[in-house]
């Protein structure tokens, strides 16, 4: 076996070599933004680079036409390591959460792993899970099988700093339609059915419930129909809530106290009531070996590590999902000021420049240097499995519930 430092310094060196196509790869991403479940033309781009690269690729992977798997198999079935891909973009902000920078760092990374497949031997695989932002790509995934056969699965984010620890809170899709009855507001309005009334009223109870929330719970919704002419009493009306907290189990809880929130507001209006809850992001593990790995491997290339901060603001992810399942790595590596967000114009600014392009190439190169430790040190994957036995809870509640087995957007 090769020194793993040799090794590594091979993978850094030849994505250096390949730099200006992933650059490319990564701007061509940013111009032509797709939303969830919309991104053929990202997911084609992706694919057929890997194809020509020598993997084998699998495309509409788990019934969900743009997620694909591109598979390179040396000598055994094991170890089994994936380098996860996001590539969906934000409603009317395109690439503003940098997913084109996700998508080219875990691209650069396994090309890097198959210019060195003479000295790794088991599994390399580029997984392309869809619609993150709104769809639960690789929630549908979990729950299809997708990830069962793996020994971990790694991806990076862009961020304001190098984290390599952070977790993510739990989030729940909930869908509230109301349904009442039309007539004229100014002739005939005792004759309706207010569903508008019942939608509003919901908001209203949801806001009287806050003060009796812990302080992690984060409810937040909009209305997405409210009727069609102000002469008209609406017969129907929709909105879709997030709802989070700290973990998977209390935001559980919470999905069901703002369920009693519409059925009041329903109740109160006269109107009827349908609650769907279409998805569940279960709050993400941050494995200890992979995360010590990545910080060796980052400290390797001169980057500073930083340890989240006690009141750090963290968001959800379907990544959270798979941390359940197998060892699991989501850093964040820095590409913007501190002061910049996620989802904001700046963001998706710099993720179509000279930041995110230095973010990529060290996403893509630590990936591939953490993956070498795993592949060359199997020890180390029992170890993060290890530690995930203690971590994780088979016996937890998402698990056992079924949110896409008719539809793929759980709607």
């Amino acid at each position: 076996m090769t020194e793993p430092n040799f090794v590594k310094q091979r993978v850094q060196e030849y994505i250096e070599s390949i730099s200006d196509e992933l650059s490319a790869i990564s701007h061509d991403l940013h111009e032509h933004p797709e939303l969830s479940f919309q991104e053929y033309r990202s997911m084609a781009l992706l694919a057929d680079v890997a194809e020509r690269h020598g993997f084998q690729v699998q495309r509409g992977v788990a019934g969900l036409d743009t997620a694909f798997i591109a598979r390179s198999i040396k000598d055994a079935d094991h170890p089994a390591i994936a380098i996860l891909a996001e590539y969906d973009a934000l409603p009317g902000l395109g690439h503003a959460c940098g997913h084109n920078v996700i998508a080219t760092s875990a691209l650069g990374a396994v090309l890097a792993l198959q210019s060195v497949r003479d000295d790794i031997s088991g599994v390399i695989e580029l997984i392309g899970t869809p619609a993150e932002e709104t769809g639960g790509g690789k929630a549908i995934m979990v729950e299809r099988g997708v990830f069962d056969h793996l020994d971990a699965a790694m991806m990076i984010h862009p961020g304001s700093k190098n984290m390599v620890a952070r977790g993510s809170i739990a989030s729940n899709a909930v869908v509230c339609e109301f349904f009442g009855r039309a007539a004229h507001a100014a002739a005939a309005p005792d004759k309706g059915v207010n569903a508008l009334d019942a939608c509003i009223q919901t908001f209203n109870n949801i806001n009287a419930l806050r003060q009796h929330l812990t302080p992690d719970v984060r409810i937040h919704g909009i209305i997405t129909d409210g009727g069609e002419a102000p002469n008209i009493v609406p017969a129907y009306a929709r909105a879709i809530f997030g709802v989070r907290a700290a973990t998977s189990d209390a935001s559980l809880d919470v999905v069901e106290q703002v369920k009693r929130c519409a059925e009041a507001g329903a109740l109160a209006a006269g109107a009827r009531v349908k609650v769907k809850h279409l998805r569940h992001y279960a709050h993400r593990l941050p494995n200890p070996t992979l995360a010590r790995l990545f910080a060796q491997n980052l400290e390797l290339l001169g980057q500073p590590v930083f340890d989240p901060a006690p009141d750090e603001r963290r968001g959800s992810s379907d990544m959270g999902n798979v941390s359940h399942l197998i060892p699991s790595l989501h850093p964040y590596i820095a590409m913007v000021p501190d002061d910049v967000g996620a989802h904001t114009p700046q963001f998706a600014l710099a993720a179509a420049g000279e930041a995110g392009d230095h973010t990529w190439r060290i996403g893509a190169k630590a990936l591939a240097m953490t993956a070498v430790d795993l592949f060359q040190q199997p020890a180390l994957l029992q170890q993060a499995k290890a530690e995930l036995a203690q971590m994780s809870n088979p016996q937890a509640r998402w698990r056992k519930m079924r949110f896409f087995d008719d539809l793929k957007t759980g709607e």
